[in-house]
C-alpha cells in the first residue's frame, strides 16, 4: 500500500497519497468536515463561511489516498471541470446547487450549496452487514420511517431522472451513495451526477462505473448501448433499494403495494425490449400504482 500523507487544515486531519497545498481554501472560510475516503479522486470539505453559510467544496488535484490509474489527479480534473455543465443543465429541487467553480494552480474546485442530512451509503462508517442492521446506520433508518415517505423519496429521485432524460442526459454511477436523507424535514437530495452523459452511447469500458445493485445488464456488456432503457432499469433497481430487498427483488421482500410492485419489477426486465420505454413512462406508471394501491388499502 502506498505510504500516506497526513495533512490537517482547521484542526481537521485527512490522509493524501503525496503532500499538497491547500491555501485556496482561505478565503472561503473554515474546514469544519473532510470526506477524505472517497474512490473518485475527489477530495471535498465542509466550509463555514464568516456569516454562517456553510458549503460542501469538491476538489480535484490532489492525490487521494483511493487515488490509481483510473482516478489519478489528472483525469479527477477532467472529470469534475466537466461535470460543471452538467450541473448547470440539470437544476433541480432535487439536486444540490452548483454556486461557484474555479480551477487552482494545481486543481479544480467546485462549489455547492450545503445539504443537511446523512448519505444513504455511508460505506465507509457503515459497512454491510452495519448498513443493515445499526440503529444509527442512515439506510437502517430510512428503512424503518413510514412507507409514504419512502414512497415520496423515490418519487422525487424519479421527477429528477424524467428531468435528466427531458435534457437528454443518461445517467451513470447513480446509486444510493448519491443520495442524502435528511430525517428532520424528511427530504431526499441527489448529491453526485458527475458522470452522467450528454446523449445515449455505447458501453467501451465492460463493466462500468457504479454499483452493481442499480446497474442494468447493459452496464457491464461491452458494445452495448446505454440510454433511456438502461435509466429505466437504474430507476426500477433504486425502488428495489429503497422499498424492497435490494438484489433480492422477490415480492416477498417488498415493502409496498402489489400494483407498485409489478411496475418496479417490468422496470428491472433483463430484457430491454420488455421494460418500459423511458423513464417519463416509468413515472406515469408509477403514479397509477400508487393511487391503485392506496384505493386497495383506503389509505
Amino acid at each position: 500500500m502506498t505510504d500516506a500523507v497526513h495533512l490537517e487544515v482547521d484542526g481537521y486531519a485527512f490522509v493524501l497519497q503525496e503532500s499538497h497545498s491547500f491555501e485556496w481554501l482561505r478565503p472561503l472560510g473554515k474546514v469544519f468536515r473532510v470526506f477524505d475516503q472517497q474512490d473518485s479522486g475527489n477530495l471535498s470539505f465542509g466550509i463555514m463561511q464568516q456569516d454562517g453559510t456553510r458549503l460542501f467544496v469538491k476538489y480535484a488535484g490532489a492525490r487521494t489516498i483511493h487515488a490509481n490509474t483510473l482516478n489519478s489527479p489528472q483525469e479527477a480534473i477532467r472529470s469534475l471541470m466537466s461535470s460543471v455543465s452538467v450541473y448547470e443543465d440539470l437544476k433541480h429541487d432535487a439536486l444540490i446547487r452548483l454556486r461557484d467553480h474555479f480551477a487552482t494552480e494545481r486543481g479544480y474546485v467546485c462549489v455547492f450549496d450545503w445539504v443537511d442530512g446523512e448519505c444513504l451509503h455511508s460505506q465507509w462508517y457503515f459497512p454491510a452487514p452495519a448498513k443493515y442492521e445499526d440503529p444509527c446506520s442512515p439506510y437502517y433508518r430510512f428503512r424503518q420511517l413510514p412507507i409514504q415517505m419512502q414512497i415520496q423519496a423515490m418519487e422525487q429521485i424519479l421527477s429528477f431522472h424524467i428531468e435528466v432524460e427531458r435534457k437528454g442526459y443518461v445517467a451513470v454511477d447513480f446509486y444510493d451513495g448519491s443520495l442524502i436523507y435528511d430525517f428532520e424535514q424528511n427530504r431526499i437530495k441527489i448529491c453526485d451526477i458527475d458522470l452522467y452523459q450528454k446523449g445515449s452511447f455505447t458501453n467501451t469500458m465492460g463493466r462500468m462505473w457504479g454499483s452493481s445493485r442499480f446497474m442494468s445488464p447493459e452496464e457491464f456488456e461491452f458494445g452495448a448501448p446505454i440510454d433511456g432503457v438502461s435509466n429505466v432499469f437504474n430507476m426500477g433497481a433504486t425502488a428495489f433499494v429503497l422499498l424492497g430487498g435490494e438484489k433480492d427483488r422477490s415480492y416477498a421482500k417488498w415493502n409496498a403495494g402489489e400494483a407498485l410492485y409489478q411496475v418496479v419489477i417490468r422496470a428491472v426486465d433483463p430484457d430491454r425490449a420488455r421494460r418500459y420505454a423511458s423513464v417519463k413512462e416509468l413515472g406515469e406508471a408509477w403514479k397509477l400504482a400508487v393511487r391503485q394501491d392506496e384505493c386497495i388499502t383506503g389509505e
